[in-house]
């Protein structure tokens, strides 16, 4: 995990400033790990860049360990993009009940400008609904494991 002094310098998240002294932004506990999950992995979804700006906020809002949050946005990186926000678009459009269209995606504003009227909404509900089944998974995934392994650790003690 980064460093709290190198993620407090970093230049895009200096603008948080003060509020990123609050100690439970950096501890790595049972209250904040699950929450850094689900906002590392809601964010992971939302199609946009800096990313990691907007996880910094949102784990400074609901008070979770900001350098786990940060890190699970690299989920969504130039190799698992294209993949995930393909499935996103497949699943908005099954649930609008749209049938899927064919479209070659081009690096340009003027395609995504063209775009958002047909595969924009299909894609932007998926991605919604992904971003809060994978957050919703992940809190409970890492909040069970974290209680279960309280749980064998006591265990283990009793046994002694």
């Amino acid at each position: 995990m980064p460093k709290p002094e190198t993620l407090r310098e970093h230049k895009h998240l200096r603008m948080f400033g003060r509020l990123l002294h609050n100690p439970n932004l950096w501890a790595l506990n049972r209250k904040s790990a699950p929450g850094a999950f689900a906002v590392g992995l809601f964010v992971a979804w939302i199609p946009m860049p800096f990313q990691m700006v907007v996880a910094a906020a949102f784990a400074i809002l609901f008070n979770v360990n900001i350098p786990v949050s940060v890190a699970l946005v690299w989920i969504t990186n130039p190799l698992t993009m294209p993949v995930m926000f393909y499935g996103a678009y497949l699943l908005g459009a099954k649930i609008l009940g749209h049938a899927p269209q064919d479209f070659t995606f081009e690096a340009s504003w003027q395609w995504i400008e063209a775009s958002l009227a047909t595969i924009g909404p299909p894609f932007l509900l998926g991605c919604l609904v992904l971003g809060i089944v994978f957050a919703a998974v992940g809190y409970l995934l890492i909040n069970n494991l974290w209680k279960y392994s309280i749980m064998f650790k006591w265990q283990k003690r009793k046994n002694k």
